[in-house]
């Protein structure tokens, strides 16, 4: 069964529950106790007898027919003194047993009368009350028969409500696997439940949501792939230029050599921005990714960040044993740790570190710096395409802010998580979570 019927069964319940004894102190407050009133009809026929008999007696016949009806009954009849009748019964009671009212016991299983109010049956019976027990009140069979009631309606309650929650709840278990698949990039996912279904308007909803959403991914997804692929061909005729340029007329002019050179550079700057923008928009096709198994040991002891001698960095790698094997794409998973281990070189005063060692069914790949860190408000949004932190160190750092995107969507593909927070070496730690 699902939550939803069990909510509704709860509630269901609590409100008949409460229902019960709505009514109980209603009808206690406008009519008297339920209880009692039920009490009162099973002890109809004593009351009777008493009644209709015993009080119908001529005075001198009064206690013969009282003994008669002691003989044959079941119950027991007994006199008692006033006072002591009084005492036994509840403040709320006495006055009525005073009037010359019945008051039953339902405890008790018993009834309280006076046997008159002037002393008209015997000398002195108005200060005598006729105390009849063992009478045949039995309560539990009644509240029995009131708690059968109330199943049956709440059975009849809840069939309705369980055929109608199943449906209900198998709509909202598509709508959910709909957002996870589309959370996970599949943009084809679509929410099929029947036209009749409640939820069927949340479902058009989110389709024709979905469908927007898909639409504007693809166009963007095309956009950067044209771009990237249309700006390979004018590089590569600036490159060839440059090449000319340098063998025609270089050789004679060294500042021309120079420009050539800064020139050099900034063609290989866009080329670098053109083959990330591939890369990022090749990770975020919908095709599945190439799984293969490798082991990660090695994967990570080949990875080491881009420095030059002139840095004076020093990196160190701990990579414990026993990390096993991983389902998916080496190269992948290499260029993630490489691009972190790049980004940590950027940042770093003297030291890089990588670290990677298992918990339990996790592999913690970790790497970090000793640089400036990243401040907690930006730890989230340096995953982003493009995203840069506006300090001098990141503009002194190059990039073009799209290693960590790339980087986050590899892990994503692997099934893992990627978190940062400060390292015990100053600057920033990332920790890569397979």
């Amino acid at each position: 069964m699902n939550r939803l019927f069990w909510r509704f069964a709860l509630l269901v319940m609590l409100a008949i529950t409460l229902a019960t004894c709505a009514i109980y102190f209603t009808f206690s407050r406008l009519f008297g106790d339920p209880l009692e009133e039920i009490a009162r009809r099973q002890a109809a026929g004593q009351i009777f007898l008493l009644e209709q008999y015993i009080d119908k007696a001529p005075s001198d016949e009064w206690l013969p027919r009282l003994n008669k009806v002691r003989e044959v009954s079941e119950a027991t009849l007994e006199l008692q003194p006033l006072p002591t009748a009084l005492a036994a019964l509840p403040p709320s009671k006495r006055e009525q047993l005073l009037q010359g009212a019945v008051i039953i016991d339902v405890g008790g299983k018993a009834f309280y009368r006076r046997v008159d109010t002037t002393g008209a049956r015997y000398i002195g019976s108005d200060d005598d009350v006729i105390h009849a027990q063992r009478l045949p009140i039995d309560i539990g069979q009644a509240l029995s028969m009131e708690a059968i009631r109330f199943g049956v309606i709440a059975l009849f309650l809840l069939v309705p409500i369980g055929w109608w929650t199943r449906r209900h709840w198998r709509g909202l278990l598509a709508l959910s696997k709909v957002a996870d698949d589309f959370g996970q990039g599949n943009l084809a996912a679509r929410a099929e439940v029947r036209p009749a279904s409640s939820i069927a308007p949340l479902a058009c909803r989110i389709n024709d949501m979905a469908e927007r959403i898909g639409l504007l991914m693809d166009a963007h997804k095309n956009l950067l792939r044209s771009v990237s692929h249309e700006l390979r061909t004018p590089i590569a005729r600036l490159e060839f230029g440059l090449e000319l340029l340098r063998e025609r007329h270089a050789a004679d002019d060294p500042s021309l050599q120079k420009r050539i050179v800064a020139m050099e550079t900034d063609v290989d700057e866009l080329k670098t921005l053109v083959n990330e923008l591939l890369g990022l928009t090749q990770l975020d096709q919908a095709q599945p990714m190439p799984r293969q198994l490798f082991s990660l040991a090695p994967l990570l002891q080949g990875c080491a960040p881009p420095q030059s001698p002139a840095q004076g960095q020093q990196f160190s790698a701990s990579i414990a044993g026993g990390l096993g094997e991983l389902q998916g794409d080496a190269r992948l998973l290499a260029r993630a740790v490489n691009n972190l281990l790049g980004n940590a070189a950027k940042y770093a005063v003297s030291r890089v570190v990588l670290s990677a060692e298992r918990d339990g069914s996790a592999v913690h790949i970790t790497v970090e710096d000793d640089g400036p860190g990243i401040p907690p408000e930006a730890r989230e949004r340096v995953f982003e395409p493009f995203y840069r932190l506006a300090r001098e160190q990141d503009y002194a750092a190059s990039g073009y802010g799209l290693g960590l995107a790339i980087t986050a969507k590899a892990v994503q593909l692997h099934g893992g998580a990627i978190a940062i927070d400060d390292s015990p070496l100053g600057g920033a730690r990332i920790t890569i979570t397979l």
